[in-house]
Order: C-alpha cells, then structure tokens, then sequence
C-alpha cells in the first residue's frame, strides 16, 4: 500500500512515520516547512515530498498513486490563535482532502481529539458526534476540518476515517517529556478544579492507526481512548509518584490564564513559539470523556495499556 503521513515533521507524525518504516508499506512524507525530525537515509520504502498546504495547487503531485493518506499536521504553539487556526486546522484539511479526490485516494485518516464535542463527563460521554459546538478555537476549526472531510467524499469513492484520540502519552512525547522535564525541577502546576481526561498510549495510539490503514470497511468517527477515564490531577500525581518527583503544585485557574496572556504577548512582541496561550488552557481545563464501545468492537477489542496503572511502564 502507498501512503501518504502529512505531519511528519511533528511529534505525533514523526513517531508514526517511523513506527510505520519497518512495515510493508511504501511511505510517502509530505514536509511542509520544517525538516525531518530523524533520518530517512537507505530507506527505499520511504520517499520525501515538498508542498505547501497553504497552496492547493502544490498538493496533486503528493496525492499521486497514494492509496491512503494519514493526515497529523498542526499548528497550535503560535500566538493569537484566532488569526491562524481557521487556516492551520481546517483550510489545510480542505486543501488535501480536495487534492486527494482529484489523484484518487481511496482512504483519508484524519486524527483529531474527543475536544471537538465539548465538554463531557463519564455520565454524559463524547460519542462521536458532529453537532457540537466547542468553546476552544482550536477544537471549533478541526470540527469543521471533520465536517468538511465527510462532506467532501459523501458520494466519492475516497472513505473517510476521523480518530479522536484522547490525551496520547508515552516516551518521546513531547507532553509527557514536557511534564517530566518541569516536575524535576519542582516547575509544575496544575489548576484546583478536578478536570476528566481521558488518555492514550502511544503503542496502542500507533496500533490504532496501522489497524485504520489496512482494515477495510472503516468510515466515520471513531473515539479512540483507554479503559479508564482519570482527572488530569491524578494523572499527573501518578506520574509525579512513577518518576519518584513532588507533585504538581496547586494554583487557582486564573494563575493559568494570566500566565497565558504572558507568554502570548511576549511571542507576539518578539515573534517565538509560545508553551501557552490561552486557547490552550481553555481546552486543557475541559473535562473529557469518551465512549469506546464502537473502538472497541470494530477496531481494537483489547489495548495494550489498558489504564494508566500499565502504561506507567513505557514513560
């Protein structure tokens, strides 16, 4: 099978691309800007293309004879989000997604997060909907990335596959590396009000994926997660106590806010990446959980990591 990861130069992507190279698959890489973040040299199942997703004219030649493309590109770490997510996270997707119907492609995997549904809890659960309507920027633009991806192939022979992977966690991770990084020097916060999350290790993450890749008769929305919803408080609590650090300070909400607003006017003001903004804490403060049953019957019955307590093992 030839396909076709956009993103893998991010974390996610380029964990993907490289789980994938030892696979029977031809992979094509589409960079968008930046380079790879390992190398590719002696692979000859593995081929690198340059385009723009800006431009949708640069996308047909990196479709061409592509069976399935896997799309994890984004853009999240910029300040003022407002003035590119709608670009980043759903004109990109639209862009592709027309490329792709154009060359042919017979299966576009699109990965997302519960986020889009808003806020859920375990008595009322995300379950794959698509008439939600989210507070985040970032979670309202990839719902309409979603939405326009099933749009677009209604009726086409291109299937349309959307994982909403919850909170994906494991060595190499950049959050999990993040957080192991600030609690070593005592650095790491969190807000009072318990917030549900619902997580994902990267094995099972990466497992998954391959499985959508080569299983036929998946379409539509799949809520991907583990077997046991936790608060993002006990999470990172039992991460502290794995990696034998203090746990996460305690700070009212408005401290992350603040601390947002910061490092957003900083970045504008000398044009750098920025660790928060406050799009993301709206989003990191809303309460996810997902239902799995349908993960569960159709794509994977058993995960690896089933619940934190196993997974604790691969950080």
């Amino acid at each position: 099978m030839n396909l076709l990861i956009v993103g893998a130069s991010g974390n996610l992507g380029s964990h993907l691309a490289k789980h994938l190279m030892s696979g029977p698959h031809h992979l094509r890489l589409l960079v968008h800007r930046g380079p790879l973040p390992f190398s590719v040299e002696d692979n000859r199942n593995l081929s690198i293309v340059r385009a723009d997703l800006d431009v949708a004219a640069s996308l047909h030649r990196a479709c061409s004879d592509i069976d399935c493309i896997v799309y994890v590109a984004g853009v999240l770490f910029r300040p003022r989000p407002e003035r590119f997510l709608h670009q980043t996270n759903t004109v990109y997707v639209q862009n592709i997604a027309d490329a792709a119907l154009s060359a042919g492609v017979r299966k576009f995997i699109l990965v997302s997060f519960p986020h889009v549904e808003g806020e859920t809890t375990p008595d009322s659960r995300a379950r794959g909907k698509l008439d939600a309507h989210p507070t985040s920027i970032h979670a309202r633009t990839r719902l309409e990335a979603e939405k326009y991806l099933f749009s677009a192939c209604e009726g086409k022979n291109m299937k349309a596959l959307v994982l909403r992977a919850g909170v994906i966690y494991g060595r190499g991770v950049k959050l999990t590396e993040a957080a192991r990084k600030l609690m070593k020097f005592g650095l790491l916060a969190v807000w009072r009000k318990p917030t549900w999350v619902h997580l994902l290790s990267l094995p099972d993450w990466l497992k998954i994926v391959e499985i959508g890749i080569t299983r036929d008769g998946l379409s539509g929305v799949y809520t991907v997660c583990d077997d046991q919803p936790i608060t993002l408080q006990e999470y990172l609590d039992g991460m502290a106590s794995h990696w034998g650090f203090i746990k996460p300070w305690r700070l009212p909400s408005s401290c992350f806010y603040l601390a947002a607003v910061l490092c957003e006017g900083f970045a504008a003001i000398f044009r750098t990446r920025t660790p928060l903004t406050r799009d993301i804490v709206q989003m990191a403060m809303t309460s996810v959980v997902a239902d799995t049953s349908r993960m569960k019957k159709e794509i994977v019955s058993q995960l690896s990591y089933p619940t934190l307590k196993e997974g604790l093992a691969i950080i």
